[in-house]
């Protein structure tokens, strides 16, 4: 169980962001879901809700999410339903329970890099950017490489495309943590292949990504990707698998992603 000294409910982002870099513990407050589970002592506790920061919009071309955003709203929005064969909805739909995805939030969850985020492995199958308050507007492939940093992530920006996708997860029990995680989409026969839980943080197969783009999908060349993608991406182990156990995981859900998001297509 984590310790917070002091509470406070700044007006706007840039108080919010000039407490969070005062001192070294002080720390954003989103459903704090994850800091139950381990002990740290706080500092200042930084409450977001006053911001307004709770929301999913089209604007322009992307849908714009905002950081306070629960799981839950992410698994019922209509909008997000009807975009890309509801691949974000699909994502977060097993994770824990209703009440526990109530609480999360969208902003914790990216910001903090979870290798078993469910919900980035989806957001990098799409074309997702994160805004943080200093740092600005950027790809959320380059966030999850850049060095962490004190910040604030504002809100995601996903493009708005006929982009068709797919989710895949494997898990020991319905509602334990993926052992491992896949995201396929394709758009104008250009493909991405995203891979989390392996258990590091969730990360684009280049390689095989590129291969479907530049081949095209068939038989022998999804064959290859799945077995491209179990290649090029590291696994590790832990105590809901091995890396072997994963590799061999990654290359089955990897095949079966390609052939949802086929199917998708022909619908």
């Amino acid at each position: 169980m984590f310790t917070i000294l002091d509470l406070v409910q700044p007006d706007n982002l840039a108080e919010a962001y000039q407490i969070l870099s005062d001192k070294r513990n002080n720390t954003i407050l989103g459903g704090c879901a994850f800091l139950k589970m381990g002990k740290k002592r706080i500092n200042t506790g930084i409450d977001l809700t006053k911001l307004k920061l709770n929301y999913i919009q089209e604007k322009d071309s992307f849908i714009e999410i905002g950081a306070m955003t629960s799981l839950r709203d992410i698994e019922t929005h209509p909008l997000l339903t009807e975009h890309y064969n509801g691949v974000l909805p699909q994502s977060v739909r097993d994770i824990i329970g209703v009440q526990f995805r109530n609480g999360v939030t969208v902003g914790a969850s990216v910001y903090s890099r979870y290798g078993f985020s469910d919900l980035i492995t989806a957001l990098l199958s799409l074309d997702t950017e994160v805004e943080l308050f200093k740092a600005g507007r950027m790809p959320l492939a380059d966030f999850l490489a850049r060095p962490k940093e004190k910040d604030l992530l504002v809100r995601l920006w996903i493009k708005k495309t006929k982009r068709q996708a797919s989710y895949l997860s494997f898990r020991n029990s319905a509602s334990d943590y993926a052992v491992l995680n896949v995201a396929v989409s394709m758009l104008n026969n250009r493909w991405t292949i995203a891979v989390g839980a392996r258990p590091s943080k969730a990360s684009i197969a280049i390689s095989a990504s590129a291969l479907l783009s530049l081949e095209g999908a068939t038989s022998e060349t999804i064959e290859e990707a799945a077995k491209r993608t179990s290649e090029e991406l590291s696994f590790g182990t832990n105590t809901r698998g091995t890396a072997t156990y994963r590799k061999a995981l990654c290359r089955a859900l990897v095949k079966r992603g390609i052939m949802e998001v086929l199917a998708c297509k022909s619908n």
